[in-house]
């Protein structure tokens, strides 16, 4: 069967557990778990390798772009300090713990290779928190707080994701050295999306049809990845800047009706991208499964549970002492309330990784530098995936159980 057959077939698979998805009481993106893994036991199916640079530059940008341009720049200031040491600072204790314990399960990867791992399944879900919120209609500092962080977990995690890749290749890594790059390099992204941004801006107020400013929406975070890569800063980051600085423009660009017509097609393409992002790694699992055949079933399983697991319990240890520690200074309780219980329990909790940690995991080169095998990157693409899965079928699944307003 061809490629496109099977994702045509697949995407009208992931419209039925669209439609199914309320009436089930799951999240769509579990659905689509359970979808991609079960790919991997079809038997006949192609063993998929993607390109990683097409994986990065096709899936993220829009993916990214659409975060950023509903992002309520009002709410985004207001919870400053609380998205920023979730979306930054919990960023990098992920990377650094999930990459402890995977060195510490399997002695033989790299150390580099083990943060990669950690970059990869730092920033939880989007899609999957908005999913959350919707169906439990949270209040609005939770979702001000969610959202922020979603927006820019993202791009922290792809970036530290950026430099442990280069690690990984070169096989050298100096601390002050990547310290130093990286300040250039985010700010350089950020600089570049402003720019871009403010230049989309300029030509949308000249583009009087819907439909124009529509397509133009989806060119936009294509230029500013590719510029970004191009001159070696970073594209995520320009993406979410141009993103932003859009969408604090957009009510002036387009009539409500316009707006109206753009979240719709947005949406569906957000939608689309997801299914296929599901499906291509549940093409690429059986061919990853068969060469893992180094490791018996039982290590692969502990070590999915033992990351997982490591995965839940830094973000709640982490935003547990960071919503109230804050709170005994007198500058911070003046300006912001102390969080009540249930509501720091729902932010740890909604914890869920999806799809960009997967493109992530996609996006790893098959060789090095030197054309030997990129090392562990089957068992990094794989033990990513169980991260996924654990964390929308635990997590996801048991949030309702949660009071948002006690």
């Amino acid at each position: 069967m061809a490629l496109l057959e099977i994702v045509l077939i697949m995407l009208a698979v992931a419209v039925a557990l669209g439609r199914f998805s309320d009436a089930l009481r799951l999240l769509y993106p579990v659905l689509l778990v359970f979808a991609g893994m079960g790919l991997a036991f079809v038997p006949g199916l192609p063993d998929v390798r993607l390109d990683p640079e097409l994986t990065l530059a096709l899936f993220l940008p829009p993916l990214l772009f659409a975060s950023a341009y509903y992002t309520s720049w009002r709410d985004f200031r207001m919870y400053i300090r609380p998205i920023l040491l979730l979306a930054i600072g919990l960023v990098f204790a992920t990377t650094l713990g999930v990459g402890l314990v995977f060195k510490w399960l399997v002695p033989d990867v790299p150390w580099a290779a083990a943060f990669l791992l950690g970059a990869i399944v730092s920033p939880p879900d989007a899609v999957a928190a908005a999913a959350i919120m919707e169906r439990l209609k949270l209040p609005r500092r939770i979702v001000a707080i969610l959202e922020g962080e979603s927006l820019v977990n993202d791009a922290t995690g792809l970036v530290l994701y950026k430099f442990a890749l280069a690690a990984v290749l070169t096989g050298t890594f100096s601390a002050w050295e990547a310290a130093a790059t990286f300040t250039i390099y985010a700010a350089g992204g950020t600089g570049l999306g402003i720019a871009v941004g403010f230049g989309a801006v300029a030509v949308m107020r000249r583009l009087d049809e819907t439909l124009l400013q529509i397509v133009a929406s989806f060119i936009i975070p294509y230029v500013a990845f590719l510029l970004g890569e191009q001159i070696h800063v970073s594209g995520v980051l320009a993406v979410v800047a141009a993103g932003l600085v859009i969408g604090w423009h957009v009510p002036e660009l387009a009539s409500a009706e316009a707006r109206m017509q753009s979240n719709m097609v947005w949406g569906a393409v957000v939608f689309v991208l997801n299914a296929i992002v599901f499906i291509l790694i549940g093409l690429e699992l059986d061919g990853i499964l068969d060469r893992l055949n180094a490791y018996s079933m039982t290590e692969l399983l502990t070590w999915a549970g033992a990351i997982s697991v490591a995965a839940i319990v830094i973000r709640m240890i982490w935003v547990f002492p960071n919503a109230y520690v804050p709170h005994l200074f007198e500058a911070v309780r003046r300006i912001e309330p102390r969080p009540p219980i249930a509501m720091t329990v729902i932010i740890g909790w909604c914890g869920m990784r999806g799809v960009v940690s997967l493109a992530a995991a996609q996006a790893i080169p098959h060789f090095a530098a030197a054309g030997e095998p990129f090392p562990a990157r089957d068992l990094i693409v794989f033990l990513s995936f169980a991260v996924i899965f654990a964390t929308l079928i635990v997590q996801g699944t048991t949030l309702g159980a949660a009071d948002p307003h006690a």
